[in-house]
């Protein structure tokens, strides 16, 4: 199997990001295409399950036997579908009863991976997805170091602007629109050096004998924001409104100045709870 011919295949239609989880769930579950059993597939994790079926439809297109595969999906009982984004939210939401005993995961995460512990402090303060994040990471990094990040980060509002690149932040379901970051923080991140992947993060937790719960941050963020924002502020603030609205909403300053000043309250809260 030509694996770099396979990903210039599927970079072609996908975006970087999404181009190396197809490649890698195929290359990890390709034998059970090529042996036309998914018995393997069938009983992982429903949210991983979703991921490898997805990936294998596009393996079995590239190698010309779809028609077959959408078959075995069929008679294994397997489905191109997860769970929607709102039942997804309310599984969270119900796992995440406590924000503090996410924060306090940041914690562990901070003392047994010190070489992480700003990237934490980052997603912890944002509430960024994980592969947001660590995107948005790296273009502070990057765009610093080509005296560039006046381009993403206002000053004045103390806000990156990730509407400004609308390739990577503004998905056809996920979006991201701006997050509030403390000039101190933009500070310390820009000496860091750059991630490698959300992967990559991952194994740093995962080999330190930690849980991976970077998905229960944004949920714990959301939860932990009630104190001073409303529910539509922080669907504002996560990107769960539609483009048209965000962008009346973000160009007026008055509402803005309001919206900075509680939202900071809450990181300072945030940041107490995580701080080492």
């Amino acid at each position: 199997m030509n694996w770099v011919s396979f990903a210039e295949w599927v970079a072609k239609d996908h975006r970087p990001a999404v181009t190396r989880d197809i490649v890698n769930y195929s290359r990890k579950y390709a034998h059970c295409l090529l042996k036309k059993d998914l018995s393997e597939i069938r009983d992982l994790r429903p949210t991983l399950r979703v991921n490898v079926v997805k990936a294998l439809s596009s393996l079995a297109r590239y190698l010309g036997v779809y028609q077959e595969y959408k078959r075995l999906v069929k008679d294994y009982g397997l489905t191109w579908k997860g769970k929607s984004v709102d039942d997804l939210v309310i599984d969270r939401l119900v796992k995440v009863k406590d924000p503090d005993e996410i924060f306090q995961w940041i914690k562990e995460v901070k003392q047994k991976r010190p070489d992480i512990s700003v990237f934490m402090d980052y997603i912890a303060i944002t509430g960024l997805r994980l592969d947001e994040a660590v995107q948005s990471y790296n273009m502070i990094i990057q765009l610093h170091r080509e005296g560039k990040l006046s381009a993403y980060y206002n000053e004045a509002n103390e806000c990156l602007e990730h509407f400004r690149f609308k390739e990577v932040f503004i998905r056809k379901s996920k979006k991201a629109f701006i997050s509030f970051v403390p000039k101190d923080l933009i500070a310390k991140i820009v000496d860091e050096k750059p991630l490698t992947s959300k992967h990559s993060v991952q194994q740093f937790v995962k080999k330190r004998g930690l849980k991976i719960r970077f998905a229960d941050i944004r949920e714990a963020h959301a939860s932990f924001l009630t104190k001073h924002l409303t529910p539509a502020e922080i669907d504002f603030l996560h990107g769960r409104v539609s483009t048209n609205i965000f962008m009346a909403n973000y160009f007026n300053p008055k509402l803005i100045s309001d919206l900075k000043e509680r939202i900071f309250k809450a990181i300072a809260e945030i940041q107490a709870k995580i701080s080492l």
